[in-house]
């Protein structure tokens, strides 16, 4: 009886083992089958390429930013004029963050990536973006006590189904071990593109759309914080943003962006 028990233990072992293996097998080949069918494109040129993200020659153009640059803004110098030294910019109209760091300059390569994770759903691209913007920024990240990312308004949120700066965020939190705060920052009305406004226009535009969320005010007292985005153009979002922080009574607000935008020639002063 213990035998007949125990063979027909064993068949049924030997079956789910069998069905597994076979389900492994239908999901590899429905896996090659799609590779052939729908292969793996850049998402910059849309050539083939053999993973994810960009061919080798989109590679290659992607503008990483290292120094020299302005220890306040980021943006790189073109030549190096010794250590501590600020941009026109930095020292004309100071922002309230207080460091800012992007990973790369803002250009054709790096403008498909951002608009591709933006738009069309290409959250695999967040990895590797969240990995260049954690070591561009890890000066930032040692000090830091939270990464803030900065918020969607809920009706764009819906829409969009993710925050693309939460998601970047988010990875930037695995690779570096601060704590994300996703809901820390709010943005209390809805604002219109920023893409093609003026820098005033931009400034007015995001006037007073953020605040820190109430029950986050006491966590945000003293602390350091790093403001989380895609895209630096003008400085007006982060400024805005900052500035919430900081009325908040944070510490200090560094930003760490993926891309930013930098004009052809920048000389320090």
């Amino acid at each position: 009886m213990e035998t007949r028990a125990a063979e027909a233990l064993s068949l049924s072992a030997r079956l789910r083992h069998w069905a597994g293996a076979g389900r492994h097998a239908l999901v590899l080949t429905a896996q090659f089958a799609l590779d052939i069918a729908l292969p793996t494109l850049c998402v910059s040129c849309r050539e083939p390429v053999s993973g994810e993200g960009l061919c080798p020659s989109c590679w290659s153009k992607l503008s990483f930013i290292a120094p020299p640059y302005c220890t306040r803004l980021g943006i790189p110098f073109v030549y190096d004029p010794g250590p501590g030294q600020l941009s026109m910019e930095a020292i004309a109209a100071p922002p309230a963050y207080t460091r800012a760091r992007a990973a790369v300059r803002f250009d054709d390569i790096s403008r498909t990536l951002v608009h591709a994770l933006k738009y069309q759903d290409r959250t695999d691209l967040a990895p590797p973006m969240g990995r260049w913007m954690a070591r561009a920024g890890d000066e930032l990240l040692r000090d830091a006590d939270a990464l803030v990312p900065v918020p969607l308004h809920w009706k764009r949120g819906w829409s969009r189904r993710y925050n693309q700066s939460a998601t970047l965020a988010k990875i930037i939190a695995e690779q570096s071990g601060v704590p994300m705060w996703v809901d820390a920052l709010k943005r209390t009305r809805p604002t219109e593109q920023q893409v093609g406004l003026s820098r005033t226009e931009r400034a007015r535009n995001v006037q007073g759309a953020f605040e820190v969320s109430p029950d986050r005010r006491g966590q945000i007292h003293g602390r350091r914080v790093v403001l989380i985005d895609d895209v630096l153009t003008s400085g007006a979002t982060v400024d805005a943003c900052s500035r919430a922080l900081l009325r908040a009574k944070a510490a200090s607000v560094d930003v760490l962006i993926f891309a930013r935008v930098v004009d052809a020639f920048k000389a320090p002063i």
